[in-house]
Order: structure tokens, then sequence, then C-alpha cells
């Protein structure tokens, strides 16, 4: 019955992201016909200079950023959820995103935004951008190891990640406080979160990324479920907790960082998506929670990217979607958290 549950809920997922896909290559600002939009997939072109630059420079790069972008922050989440045994544990909530947005607000506001002078200016400017974000999440999760090691209350480390989320965001309006106006724009702009901000030229370098972290949180699956029973029964197992444990947050910094710097500070997605996933299934064994994770991710991502598409009055920011799915699911999960098992 259970892996009937898993086959069930794996082939529900693929289909609603099958069907989501094709949703945001259909609708958007633009009224495209659905027959040019086969033409253009096909190769044989619309005869429409526009819906052609369209569908293939803006809606299928949209498509492939948002779902690596809801896999990655969701595997994240689940990943941070197991290393410190906390429910509540995600990128955002532990600073890691913030973090990483420290690190785009000293590129953008501080350095003016680009290693063109080594690179280009092209390829300078979101190459600044990513090592700014993997430099800033690095150092927070730097920061949440020490006090792992010191702290052993689940919840005191949440609330040290609270306050690191808090200490980020005042560097940043100090930033901002100095920054020159166009500066501050971009900056505000990047915060809002937007799945369109990657280009066909930074796709090979975004969606590699990703998918090699992806493919290494797959292959933790092992040393994830003797987490779940705790230090020492990992320990016995032969496996080596403190290694573990920094290869979880290595891999999570670098998702968390290539989301941010690519698409903004997305929040909620990496705190909540594993909950649905764990609901979904009824076990926390990750064996299976890692790929319907990443495939539950990637319909979240894309139902909010439809979502901010779709409205009359213009493109909606993806932060301004995410809370509206997120915060019913987390009272959901505070409410009746005696009755839901994570851990087990």
């Amino acid at each position: 019955m259970t892996y009937r549950r898993y086959a069930i809920t794996l082939v529900a997922l693929t289909v609603a992201l099958v069907v989501l896909a094709l949703a945001c290559l259909v609708f958007g600002s633009v009224d495209i016909p659905v027959s040019s939009i086969v033409d253009i997939i096909g190769g044989k072109g619309s005869g429409n200079k526009a819906w052609d630059i369209i569908i293939l420079q803006s809606r299928i790069p949209m498509i492939i950023t948002a779902a690596l972008a809801g896999a990655a922050l969701s595997i994240s989440g689940l990943l941070l959820q197991t290393t410190f045994n906390n429910p509540l544990a995600g990128p955002s909530i532990l600073g890691v995103s913030s973090g990483a947005g420290l690190g785009v607000a000293i590129v953008i506001l501080a350095l003016g935004g680009s290693l063109g002078g080594l690179f280009g200016e092209s390829v300078g400017s979101y190459l600044a951008i990513l090592v700014g974000a993997l430099l800033g999440a690095g150092m927070v999760l730097v920061v949440l190891i020490g006090f792992s090691a010191i702290v052993r209350s689940n919840t005191m480390l949440l609330i040290i990640g609270i306050l690191v989320s808090y200490l980020t965001s005042s560097v940043v309006q100090l930033l901002n406080s100095v920054a020159t106006e166009e500066g501050v724009h971009n900056y505000v702009s990047w915060g809002f979160g937007n799945f369109s901000g990657v280009s066909v030229d930074q796709m090979p370098v975004y969606a590699g990324i990703i998918i090699v972290a992806l493919v290494g949180a797959a292959l933790m699956v092992k040393p994830l479920n003797a987490l779940l029973l705790g230090a020492r029964y990992a320990t016995n197992l032969g496996i080596n907790v403190s290694m573990t444990r920094n290869l979880l947050l290595l891999i999570t910094g670098v998702l968390t960082a290539v989301v941010t710097a690519f698409c903004g500070p997305i929040g909620f997605i990496g705190l909540v998506v594993p909950h649905i996933a764990r609901m979904s299934l009824g076990t926390s064994n990750h064996a299976r929670l890692v790929p319907a994770t990443i495939l539950a991710g990637a319909v979240i991502a894309l139902l909010c990217a439809l979502a901010s598409v779709c409205s009359p009055h213009g493109i909606i920011p993806i932060n301004a979607i995410t809370p509206i799915i997120g915060v019913p699911i987390i009272l959901y999960i505070i409410i009746n958290r005696r009755r839901i098992q994570y851990f087990n």
C-alpha cells in the first residue's frame, strides 16, 4: 500500500508538472495561438519573429528556471530539516537565503554589480552576483555549523538563524543608505523574486550547477536516513556524522546561493514543500522523499510562475505569491504538530 501511494504521488506530481509547464507556454502577457507555439517548438517558426523570441528566449527559459529553482529550494529545505532535526528549518528561516542576499547586495550596491574588467560586462555581471551569493550563503552556513557544535537545542539554533537574518538585513540597509540610486533600484528589483531573469546564455551555468547539486543530494539518501535515528546511531552505522553534515550544508549552500543569485530571495518554498512531500507520502524515508520533494518543488514553483504572469496588471513578484501558499501550510503544521510525525 505504501509503494502504491508513492507511485500514485509521483505520477500525480509528474502530470501536474507537465500540465503547468504547458500552461506557462500558452498563457502570458502576450496571447500566442497554440498552433503557433507548436510550430515554434517544432522548429518551423510561427512567421512572427516576436512570438518566436517570446517562446524560445522567454517562456521556455522561465519554465526551466522555475522548475529547477523550486526543486533546489525544496531539497535545501529537506536537507536542513533533517540535518538540524527541525521541521521549521529552511533556507530562509535559518538565514542561508539572507546570507546569499547579503553577498548579492555587496556586489550590486558596493561593487557596482560586475566583474566586467576580468570577464566582459555580460559574463562579469552575473558571475559576480553568483560568487557573491555563494560566499554569503557559505558565511552563514559556517556560522550555523559553529553554533550547532555549541548549542544543542534545535529551537535555539533556529533563533540564531533568525538573528543572523536580522543582522544581514541590517547590513543591507546600511549598504542601501550609501549606494547610488541605480544600485538601489537594481537591488530592490532583484529582491522581488523573478523566474524570468535567466537568459539562454546563462542557462547552462544555472542548470548545470543545480543538477549536479541535486544529484549530490540524491546520493546522500542513506546518511540522511541514518541521521533521522540520531547522531549516535548514525555513528554506530559507520557514518562520519560531522563530515556528512558539512557535506549536506555545502550542497544546501550551493543550491540556495545559485537560486538566490539568479532568481532573487524566494521565500517559503524551501520550508513548505518538504512537509507537503512528507504528508503526501506518509513517510520520512529519504529514498522516496527526495524524488517527491524535487517534483513537488518544481510543481509549486511553476504554479507561482504561472500566477505571476497571468495577472492583467502586469507581472506579480514571486515573493508576493509564495506566502499565500506557504503560510496556511505552516499554520496547519504548527497546529497539528503532535499528530504529524516527521522524523521517524
